[in-house]
């Protein structure tokens, strides 16, 4: 072994004075990714919509806390350095859970995806995050047998994720039976049908709908009471109607996005980021704002349920 390499003995969280303070307090705090600052937007809006997110937290009362990896550190909540880096650094790479464990190793900088946040927003003893859209199982399953990473870790991390829904890129009736039986309890929030990311609605009826975040926090103290599996608690939360993507638009640019992934042979880890930048591509970045409608909606509410769930805890 190279004596220079570091072998971590434990994983050390770097918590940000901020969050390490209201986690004592038991105040409320909202977990936020970094991928969609490092590679879901462009520059410099991506670095002007991070500052936005942070501040629609703090507006409600909590305090957020943007998880990254820089150079080997797992950053719970972010300065203001720091939250510039990862804007404005094009070599960040992208961390899921799996890649988490060598990017420590050796001292790696990354933004992380869904699954990367929830499971160091949840090491760190944050309860509540909030995100755009979910990965899930992607179309054509049965011949590629393509599934996101998020569905298993969610499966066994006891968290509460505020979403529109799956990206609806996928294959959207697959990955709510994926869930279910993966034991991952889902919410409609003032909806009876799961949202569809872009969409207000994907057409999929949902079991639960709740109204208020006092009703959300109630099941995650429910969750914690009946104990079993550590699985985390998805809230599916719509994209205003007024701001979804026209769905017309929608259906067409879907069908021409996965007819030009094929022609192109994009597979794997490369065909979200292809077909999303199809989608802005091709909806004249219309697809962009909805998805920025709905992560701001879902900042909110997932600072609302915060504020509620810190009150009894």
């Amino acid at each position: 072994m190279d004596p220079r390499t570091v072998v971590p003995s434990s994983l050390s969280l770097a918590l940000s004075d901020e969050v390490r303070d209201a986690l004592d307090r038991r105040a409320p705090v909202v977990a936020l990714e970094s991928t969609i600052i490092a590679h879901g937007l462009p520059r410099p809006r991506n670095l002007r919509v991070a500052v936005e997110l942070e501040e629609i937290v703090r507006a409600a009362g909590a305090v957020p806390a943007t998880v990254a990896v820089l150079d080997g550190t797992a950053h719970i909540g972010l300065g203001k350095d720091q939250l510039e880096r990862v804007a404005s650094d094009q070599g960040l790479r992208k961390l899921g859970f799996r890649d988490l464990a060598p990017a420590l190793a050796t001292g790696a900088s990354g933004a992380t995806t869904v699954s990367g946040t929830a499971f160091l927003a949840a090491r760190a003893g944050i309860r509540i995050f909030a995100t755009g859209g979910l990965g899930g199982v992607h179309r054509d399953w049965v011949s590629h047998q393509d599934e996101s990473a998020d569905l298993r870790l969610l499966a066994r991390t006891r968290i509460t994720v505020v979403c529109a829904g799956v990206k609806s890129i996928l294959d959207v009736p697959a990955t709510l039976q994926r869930l279910e039986t993966l034991g991952v309890g889902v919410l409609g929030f003032r909806t009876a049908t799961f949202p569809g990311f872009y969409l207000t609605s994907s057409g999929e009826p949902l079991d639960w709908t709740l109204r208020e975040p006092a009703e959300v926090a109630a099941v995650m103290h429910a969750q914690d009471a009946l104990g079993g599996p550590g699985a985390a608690l998805i809230v599916a939360n719509p994209v205003p109607e007024a701001e979804q993507l026209d769905p017309a638009l929608h259906d067409r640019v879907l069908v021409d996005a996965h007819e030009a992934a094929r022609a192109a042979g994009v597979t794997g880890q490369a065909i979200t980021p292809f077909l999303l930048a199809y989608f802005a591509e091709h909806t004249g970045g219309a697809s962009l704002e909805a998805n920025l409608a709905a992560v701001r909606g879902n900042v909110r509410l997932a600072s609302a349920i915060a504020a509620d769930w810190s009150r009894h805890i």
